[in-house]
């Protein structure tokens, strides 16, 4: 049987430094983004070399999906759960709010128990985000798409007269204010001059979940379009002192 190099059996040795790899490359990603890392960047910060971090996740996509797993698996199991008791509710309203509690709130979990992942992971997801490397896009998809049907659909379900497609927007929406909130909480202190504390995380769910139902109640542009037109400042007419309104005579003058 072959022998293991010997920087592998160092690192099977060492079971502490695949932690150590994972917190650094949560670290580095969160900050530098996917492209910009390299496997000798995180093993330098993690203590290790380059072979430790191929012996424990393979390849860079293959460690940045396991950041993805172990933060993301019990969130969104904890999401799903809440999901469930929430469809139950009877009254619509209600239900709406804890539809939209039950995708928010396991966001905020403390990194402790893995879930959620507090704010630097949740910096990290907006990062990859933007960054829009295909990698980082496909881990994403792998690791969200499932649960995000899910919310939209029981949503949905809440607002039936509300099309599927602007719900996918007001959720994409959502996703924002959520990165946001947790990645920027100084924010709301400072704009509020101290009136608001931005680290209360309940405050800060209670607010966000207030924000996004009223987000998803909100009509749609066909019907704002309308109003916008009845809306439009009536001018008086050039010829006989007749009133138009938007270019066409209005109906009390007509």
């Amino acid at each position: 049987m072959a022998r293991k190099p010997a920087r592998e059996k160092a690192a099977a040795r060492n079971p502490n430094l695949r932690e150590a790899i994972l917190c650094a490359a949560e670290e580095l990603f969160s900050i530098n983004g996917f492209n910009a890392v390299s496997v000798r960047d995180i093993a330098q910060a993690a203590g290790g070399n380059p072979g430790s971090v191929t012996y424990h996740f393979k390849t860079k996509g293959g460690l940045l999906l396991e950041i993805y797993r172990r933060h993301c698996g019990p969130m969104n199991r904890r999401r799903a759960e809440l999901l469930v008791e929430a469809r139950r509710v009877r009254d619509v309203q209600d239900r709406l709010e804890a539809i939209v509690r039950a995708y928010v709130l396991p966001a905020f979990s403390s990194g402790s128990d893995l879930a959620g992942g507090g704010a630097r992971f949740t910096r990290l997801r907006a990062v990859m985000s933007a960054e829009g490397n295909e990698v980082a896009n496909r881990i994403i998809a792998q690791t969200f798409d499932d649960t995000s049907h899910a919310f939209i659909d029981a949503i949905r379900e809440s607002l039936p007269h509300i099309p599927r497609t602007e719900i996918v927007w007001r959720s994409h929406f959502l996703l924002g204010a959520l990165y946001y909130t947790l990645v920027t909480p100084e924010r709301v202190s400072r704009l509020s001059r101290g009136g608001a504390d931005g680290a209360d995380m309940a405050n800060a769910i209670e607010q966000l979940v207030r924000a996004t139902v009223a987000s998803f109640q909100a009509p749609g542009p066909d019907a704002n379009s309308s109003r916008a037109i009845d809306a439009r400042p009536v001018e008086p007419s050039l010829s006989a002192g007749r009133v138009v309104r938007g270019g066409a005579k209005d109906r009390g003058h007509a």
